[in-house]
């Protein structure tokens, strides 16, 4: 974001200006002067052409800077902030002394340009640590989101463990019911073959003596 035009005006009358690069400046902040004296409101932020305004009206005096870009509106604030402490602590700049005629409007104009390169210049800087601190938002949320699959692995191979675990006691306890249950059926088998084994072995013995005639 560059700042790339300022003024002070006291009404619709521009006090002071400066551009830092060519354009019809002018005209467009004429609209914003028109604008900002019918709302009457503190800060105003207005997208004219390629340039976002923004405002600050203070007392009947409106500080007004434009920029190239409508993301950034806190270097905006703070350069209008600075130049309105500026001229309110200067008494030859006051509303009834500063006027276009006046020399003091000349001598303005160095400290809009002085505060325009000094948030300009500041730029790369806080590009940097705008940059820092996204980088150390994402390591933050990747950290949260690592910690979180470590700990949801964690819990996972508890729950596997305590499931193996269990699924291991189910089938040692059924072993013992298989073992009981074969024993079981070879005991069954025994007394069904040894219970025919008597049967037939009754019959023989039956038909042999004539007690049951053939």
């Amino acid at each position: 974001m560059t700042i790339t035009y300022s003024c002070v005006a006291n009404g619709r009358a521009v006090l002071a200006e400066l551009a830092l690069t060519g354009g019809s400046y002018q005209e467009a902040a004429a609209t914003v002067l028109r604008l900002v004296l019918l709302r009457a409101e503190p800060k105003t932020i207005i997208q004219m052409g390629s340039f976002v305004y923004h405002t600050l009206f203070i007392d009947g005096i409106t500080y007004l800077c434009a920029t190239d870009n409508a993301l950034d509106t806190i270097t905006p604030s703070a350069f209008l902030t600075n130049v309105s402490d500026t001229f309110l602590r200067n008494p030859l700049m006051s509303q009834e002394h500063f006027s276009p005629s006046n020399a003091v409007a000349a001598d303005f104009q160095q400290v809009l340009g002085k505060y325009m390169v000094k948030y300009n210049k500041n730029q790369d800087g806080s590009s940097i640590s705008t940059l820092k601190s996204q980088v150390t938002d994402v390591k933050n949320i990747m950290s949260q989101n690592i910690d979180e699959i470590l700990e949801s692995e964690k819990r996972l191979n508890i729950y596997t463990d305590r499931t193996g675990y269990l699924q291991t006691t189910a089938k040692e306890s059924q072993k013992p019911r298989k073992i009981l249950r074969r024993i079981w059926w070879k005991h069954f088998k025994k007394i069904i073959i040894i219970t025919v084994v008597i049967l037939l072995s009754i019959i023989i013995i039956l038909l042999s003596t004539n007690v049951i005639p053939t």
